[in-house]
């Protein structure tokens, strides 16, 4: 069976999203935004869902942004725009009502990991790689990434990690709370449904109203930490050291960052 590049499914009253771009990790392109968009829409109207898993298809979870499809090139002085509009469709996973748990089968980089960081619970392969590594591409973070982080490791950790770039494995993230399991890689779904029906199990109202409570008091904003990563995004976007990191990426090379 062929899929689109991202699909929906339901079963009982239990949702799954699947990324499903497998011979290229699982990557974000612009094809995939409007899909991804229709599909939240129709979450969203689901009266009888109960949670939400998102998943990825193959090996991976989701290598980020796709950078073989020039996705950030050619939006003028408009690029911070453009970033955002890349990012909205995902940013309103935080914005469902039912809880949403990330099944991590494989490695979340960049993007991707944004993504598991805008679930609610994470479940993830011990042996898989996660990690945000834009410095290491010459490149700001995006998808409010630098907002989530700090406020699920701590200040000290998420510096760390964004500064070196530095990609981690599940059960190093499991260690510093980042996730809330880390299983072998055949049993993360087994997890996640285990703990969606769990959940399905509970009132929706009371942990619909519950989950909208923990946000409000962690005085949540992504749309407004995204926009601001968006801008700073888009101007390294425009450094050279930006273009030497993605090249030595696309390349298999060490890169040589200069600062400019």
């Amino acid at each position: 069976m062929t899929y689109p590049p991202v699909h929906y499914m339901k079963t009982d009253t239990i949702g799954r999203i699947t990324f499903s771009r497998p011979d290229t990790l699982n990557t974000l392109n612009r094809k995939m935004i409007p899909i991804f968009r229709d599909i939240i829409s129709s979450v969203k109207a689901d009266k009888a869902l109960r949670c939400l898993i998102i998943t990825g298809s193959g090996t991976t979870f989701c290598g980020g942004a796709d950078l073989k499809s020039g996705f950030e090139q050619n939006h003028g002085t408009f690029l911070n725009e453009a970033l955002l509009d890349f990012y909205r469709p995902f940013l309103e996973i935080s914005n469902l009502k039912v809880p949403v748990i990330a099944a991590i089968n494989g490695h979340a980089i960049g993007g991707g990991f944004g993504i598991t960081l805008l679930c609610d619970i994470r479940v993830v392969s011990q042996k898989a790689k996660m990690g945000a590594n834009f410095a290491r591409l010459g490149i700001h973070s995006g998808m409010a990434i630098s907002y989530i982080l700090p406020r699920l490791v701590g200040v000290a950790r998420a510096n760390e990690l964004l500064y070196t770039g530095r990609i981690i494995s599940g059960e190093e993230a499991l260690a510093m709370g980042l996730v809330n399991y880390a299983t072998e890689k055949e049993k993360v779904m087994d997890k996640a449904l285990a703990l969606a029906e769990e959940i399905s199990k509970s009132a929706p109202v009371a942990v619909q109203m519950m989950k909208r409570s923990v946000y409000d008091g962690l005085d949540w904003n992504l749309v407004r930490a995204a926009d601001m990563e968006a801008r700073n995004q888009a101007l390294t976007f425009e450094m050279e050291d930006a273009k030497e990191g993605i090249g030595s990426l696309l390349e298999k090379r060490t890169p040589n960052f200069t600062g400019r």
